[in-house]
């Protein structure tokens, strides 16, 4: 009698302990499911050469922002009349010198710093307020769908640089007032993305198959269709950053964002104007800086579109 107790006792143990073994196994699944596909994207990656050079441009270029005291030769503020409008190659100075007699290469990379901010941090803002609105707009739709996309309408019939321009001066100069320009002025246009993609995902059967299972709007929208709107906006905010890069140089060439001496690409580009004519390396270099950096941003975008997309991939291997 006992020992059938204690044979139906470990029978009962195991059948309880069945569910939490069966969820853990699930759980190993998924991970290795999801090391597997970072895998694949990643090998993907890796075999466009452009993009891999755009990454590597991009990671060089924050690393050397970041570690700007070890690297920057001298300080970037410090004038030096004697040096003024040194030429490329001259000893100490090996980008030359600007109209104040600074290192421009000293200014160059602390100034990644501020142009690398400013063009990043309000993409990353703006993603996050889009992700919310677009996934709210697309996938409950009605009223409040409509109220928030015929808001983002109205920006929209503002051009992108003029309306970063307007509001950059009605706030201020300065690199909050640069950031918040940029940033209000990329929400529309990232929230139209996050909105297609969760349109065209919403209605597809694996996501009516999770509603019949007894899903919730939470639990579909987190689950089931954020992993599917991530990729494009991934890909869109990567594009943007370069052209951020840009127009947050534009706004510190307008005086608008940071003032000088504060190293900036945009004030560099601002000073050397006046002297263009005698001493073209001042602007020239700080305008190329802008250049290669947004081009690498945009090739970065460009790779990393390629190895998301599933039906790129798909055609690709």
């Amino acid at each position: 009698m006992k020992t059938s107790m204690a044979t139906t006792d470990s029978q009962s143990t195991s059948v309880h302990r069945q569910p939490h073994q069966s969820d853990a196994s699930l759980g190993d699944v998924r991970q290795a499911q999801a090391r597997s596909q970072m895998a694949i994207v990643w090998r993907r990656f890796c075999r466009d050469r452009m993009a891999l050079v755009g990454g590597i441009v991009v990671v060089g270029v924050m690393l050397a922002s970041i570690c700007a005291p070890l690297l920057s030769p001298q300080d970037p503020i410090t004038l030096n009349p004697a040096a003024r409008l040194a030429t490329p190659g001259t000893d100490g100075y090996l980008l030359g010198a600007d109209e104040s007699g600074r290192d421009i290469l000293s200014r160059l990379i602390w100034g990644g710093r501020v142009s690398l901010i400013v063009a990043m941090v309000p993409v990353l803002c703006a993603a996050l307020i889009s992700l919310v609105l677009g996934l709210v707009a697309a996938f409950h739709g009605g009223l409040v769908g409509q109220i928030i996309m015929r808001v983002l309408d109205i920006l929209f019939a503002f051009p992108r640089v003029i309306f970063a321009i307007a509001l950059a001066a009605a706030l201020g100069s300065g690199m909050i007032s640069v950031m918040v320009a940029l940033w209000v002025g990329m929400v529309p246009y990232i929230t139209r993305v996050v909105f297609i993609a969760t349109q065209s995902v919403k209605n597809l059967q694996f996501v009516e198959a999770a509603r019949c299972a007894g899903a919730s709007s939470r639990q579909l929208m987190l689950h089931e269709i954020l992993v599917n709107v991530l990729p494009p906006l991934i890909v869109y905010s990567t594009t943007l950053s370069g052209l951020m890069v840009v127009m947050g140089a534009g706004l510190s060439f307008l005086g608008l964002g940071v003032q000088p001496p504060t190293p900036d690409w945009g004030i560099m580009v601002s000073g050397g104007r006046r002297v263009l004519s005698v001493a073209p390396h001042v602007s020239t270099v700080p305008g190329l800086m802008i250049l290669v950096v947004s081009i690498a941003f945009n090739l970065l975008g460009d790779g990393l579109r390629d190895a998301l997309d599933p039906r790129l991939r798909t055609q690709l291997d």
